[in-house]
């Protein structure tokens, strides 16, 4: 027994050894699938430490990948990068770690824009490491490459903020943001850039899935039935609130939350009025029916800003109400989620998107549907 043979034992034990602690770093799932291609050539094994990614991706391909060229390159003793090109993957994936592959991977951004910025929203955590691909893969997919790169960085900044189960949303309300010329886009109060932080981009959407929720539930027809008439009493003029754009006009005008009532308009819960004197807007009333009571109601009366309205005009509304044969008013309430959504305003807000994205996913039908709008 040489001294030589003695040192290659060594260092092939030491290669064995780090091989195997790198391979215990992948998914569990996927651990057996990584060390069966890796035994296959010692090229491949050597990916284990020189491009994770690049491993795990020709041992846990994706659908309708086949891993041949690439592997072949691997065996042959090709460079890296032509391997990564082989087999479709970005070379920027080549600094994740390997806790970082939880499943198949997907299509991604490879751009020589997106490859400068991306390093440097690298997760510094392994922990991390698979929500941040995930997020990343899954944002570009549902919005477009700066709104990948916002959310690698965003992600990294404050973890805690990021939901993946907001993101449908937030990847929606970036990619209209920059698609000017649809009916979503109009929606969009103030649009996605990629200098925003977190909290406020989920607030910008919320507030445009709000507007969304406003137009297909009422549509862009006149409510037919506003159970009252229009008209003045002491001096001050009831308005009715009867479509979109009247709702909106007074929200903003009222800095109220009327927006927000779609579906309780659409379901005959509620009718809206506004409250004017002179041209000027002085509050808001919403009309329904609370408790026992099947007559209709005053259920709120607020000046700008929610503020508390004179009694006069408390006065005022009370006595315009009783001016209507109040028990000839159908009040009936629809059954909460069954009232249908106007499938001309769905169609027109989603149809640019399935378009753009060649599909209509399961999570955005083509049939109006309250159950994905509440899901987004």
């Amino acid at each position: 027994m040489t001294l030589n043979w003695l040192l290659a034992s060594r260092r092939e034990a030491v290669r064995t050894d780090v091989f195997e602690r790198r391979l215990r770093r992948y998914h569990p799932r996927f651990r057996g699938a990584v060390h069966a291609q890796a035994m296959r050539h010692a090229r491949i094994a050597d990916l284990a430490a020189s491009f994770p990614a690049l491993l795990f991706a020709l041992a846990v391909p994706r659908p309708a990948f086949d891993p041949a060229r690439a592997l072949a390159c691997v065996i042959d003793g090709r460079s890296l990068a032509e391997a990564a090109a082989a087999a479709d993957l970005p070379f920027w994936l080549r600094k994740l770690p390997p806790e970082a592959f939880a499943g198949p991977i997907a299509k991604l951004p490879d751009g020589e824009l997106f490859r400068r910025q991306i390093a440097n929203h690298f997760p510094r955590s392994p922990k991390l490491a698979p929500t941040w691909l995930r997020v990343v893969t899954d944002v570009a997919s549902l919005a477009h490459e700066p709104a990948a790169l916002w959310i690698a960085r965003e992600l990294v900044r404050e973890p805690r903020r990021v939901n993946p189960a907001r993101l449908r949303l937030i990847s929606l309300w970036a990619w209209f943001s920059v698609q000017s010329v649809t009916f979503g886009h109009e929606l969009i109060r103030r649009p996605w850039t990629p200098d925003m932080g977190m909290a406020a981009a989920l607030t910008a959407a919320d507030d445009w899935i709000t507007m969304i929720a406003l137009h297909v539930n009422l549509g862009h027809e006149p409510i037919a039935d506003m159970w009252l008439r229009a008209g003045q009493l002491a001096g001050y003029d009831f308005v009715p609130l009867d479509s979109v754009s009247a709702i909106i006009e007074e929200a903003d005008a009222m800095r109220n939350c009327l927006r927000t009532y779609g579906a309780n308009l659409a379901h005959n819960r509620s009718r809206l009025w506004s409250i004017r004197q002179n041209g000027e807007r002085l509050a808001t009333l919403r009309i329904g029916c609370q408790h026992r009571d099947p007559l209709p109601n005053i259920i709120e009366l607020e000046g700008a800003g929610n503020t508390k309205a004179p009694r006069e005009l408390w006065w005022a509304a009370r006595q315009w109400l009783q001016t209507h044969d109040l028990l000839q008013i159908n009040t009936g309430q629809r059954r909460w989620g069954t009232t249908p959504l106007d499938r001309a305003a769905w169609l027109s807000l989603w149809r640019p998107y399935w378009l753009a994205k060649r599909r209509i996913p399961e999570w955005l039908p083509i049939a109006p549907s309250r159950k994905a709008l509440q899901a987004l």
